[in-house]
């Protein structure tokens, strides 16, 4: 399938040798926030294990109802359109599955879609693909002992699922390949942004290096498969875009973990994922660390540090003990622990307190998905307010917390903070996302609507009330994924 509504180019960037870093991307013309630097469509992708049953194969949109493959029983899709632009890369992966009995991982299926696209069309398939797959790092001597059984047993599945009437592979071929989806597996979200759903390689996305306050972002857009004229379809493409003004000559630079760990984290993160130490400006100066274990200020008075500690140490242990209630979607048990852990929080660490933030962070989710929706803004805003101390001021992570925080408050009927929220978002994600993405869209007509209720209820209070009643029975605004599912906080697949 081509690509026939975006022309893929390569004026912006150029590999180059980054110092102490290997390959790298760089600038080769002025470029501004929202610009983006290239778009580039999957190699290969598959939708994960955990989501096969309920989102597309084609497009990864989340539906209601889903059209299944008659012939490995497996695939599904949206409709005949969908399951038509995924033949070409299903239909050998379709025949291995019936006659293999079972459905391998998504590692396995990964890694037989690419192999069979290299036999097909090489491993350079355009000629805006800066790098081949075989010249990409696949880590497999930093793979630790635990990890490396895992690797073993998927190289052995792979090679049983692996059809006799396809071109055979030596070992060392798909280790490779494996190695590489290994450290450099993207996660593909749906079609909204919201909820990691499958895993693609992209292989001129691999030459980006990780900066822990990096220049550019990356996000998913879906494309389009529903226009009625097959010539206005567009793939599902990865998009990396500017987000400040980067200068000719200048390394482009994303970032692989979440801005919201300590520095020493992000590094151990890094160091067992990516195998590389950071040596960025914010891991080696420790930016921002002091203010995310930092103590509360009461009237004029530093908290005593052993009382931080102290706090610190048991917030640790009650954010485990939350993550286990909140993966078994048990949202009460949540609350309540969240509840007892904020409050022994509450003026002993900092509203910068990256503990503090997760708590608040999850109670505004869980007690808005449970209709507790005042008391959820009240996290809501706190949680922003934070936010925005510690983030790039153009960070995706903040643009999609403040509309969370924007649709909570409008939930709740506090229509002015929630217009605030939602246009502040809206700036945010228009250089992140860009004005074509569905979740802008979704913001852009979120935003005429609160500007329209806001104006209603300047004008008669009462009557705005009574109206806002009526539309959350109708519940227009479902921008949220439940709870339980995993938000996009890291670029690359956490293993």
């Amino acid at each position: 399938m081509h690509i026939t509504t975006q022309k893929l180019n390569m004026e912006f960037v150029e590999v180059f040798d980054s110092p102490g870093k290997g390959r790298g991307l760089r600038a080769i013309k002025e470029v501004w926030a929202g610009d983006v630097l290239f778009a580039e469509p999957p190699f290969a992708s598959v939708v994960f294990d955990s989501h096969a049953a309920c989102i597309c194969h084609s497009c990864f949109r989340r539906q209601e109802k889903l059209q299944r493959c008659g012939q490995c029983r497996f695939a599904q899709y949206c409709d005949r359109t969908c399951q038509r632009a995924a033949w070409e890369e299903h239909k050998q992966e379709c025949a291995a599955i019936k006659s293999y009995g079972k459905v391998p991982n998504e590692n396995v299926r990964l890694a037989a879609r690419i192999l069979w696209r290299l036999d097909k069309d090489g491993s350079v398939v355009s000629d805006t693909q800066l790098t081949g797959l075989d010249e990409l790092e696949d880590h497999i001597y930093d793979i630790s002992e635990d990890d490396l059984k895992d690797f073993k047993v998927d190289i052995h599945n792979f090679l049983d699922f692996w059809p006799r009437s396809s071109k055979p592979h030596t070992v060392d071929n798909v280790s490779h390949i494996l190695g590489v989806i290994n450290c450099n597996g993207f996660m593909v979200s749906d079609q909204r942004g919201l909820q990691a759903v499958g895993v693609g390689l992209f292989p001129n996305l691999c030459l980006v290096n990780h900066d822990c306050w990096p220049n550019c972002t990356v996000i998913l857009n879906n494309g389009n498969q529903s226009a009625v004229d097959s010539m206005y379809h567009s793939q599902k493409r990865i998009e990396l875009r500017a987000l400040g003004k980067i200068d000719p000559g200048e390394e482009v630079t994303v970032s692989y973990v979440d801005y919201l760990n300590l520095s020493e984290d992000r590094r151990r993160l890094l160091k067992q994922q990516y195998f590389f130490d950071c040596t960025c400006e914010h891991c080696t100066n420790k930016t921002k660390d002091d203010l995310k274990m930092a103590g509360a200020v009461v009237e004029g008075e530093k908290v005593p540090e052993e009382t931080v500690k102290e706090v610190t140490e048991y917030s640790r242990t009650m954010l485990e003990k939350m993550e286990k209630a909140r993966i078994e979607a048990n949202y009460n048990e949540v609350v309540k622990i969240c509840r007892e852990c904020v409050e022994k929080q509450e003026n002993v660490l900092a509203d910068t307190h990256i503990y503090q933030l997760r708590m608040w962070s999850t109670l505004s989710e869980v007690l808005s998905y449970l209709q507790f929706f005042e008391e959820a803004a009240t996290f809501a805003r706190k949680m922003v307010e934070g936010y925005l101390k510690l983030y790039h001021p153009n960070n995706a992570q903040l643009g999609m917390a403040t509309m969370r925080a924007g649709v909570t408050h409008w939930q709740a009927g506090f229509i002015e903070i929630a217009h605030g929220m939602i246009c502040k978002a809206y700036a945010i994600l228009m250089i992140t996302h860009g004005p074509t993405h569905p979740i802008t869209k979704d913001l852009e007509a979120m935003r005429m609507q609160t500007e329209m209720e806001l104006r209603m209820f300047k004008q008669n209070e009462y009557v705005y009330h009574s109206m806002r009643e009526a539309a959350l029975k109708n519940q227009p605004m479902r921008m949220m994924a439940e709870p339980v599912a995993e938000s996009i906080k890291n670029l690359f697949r956490r293993k």
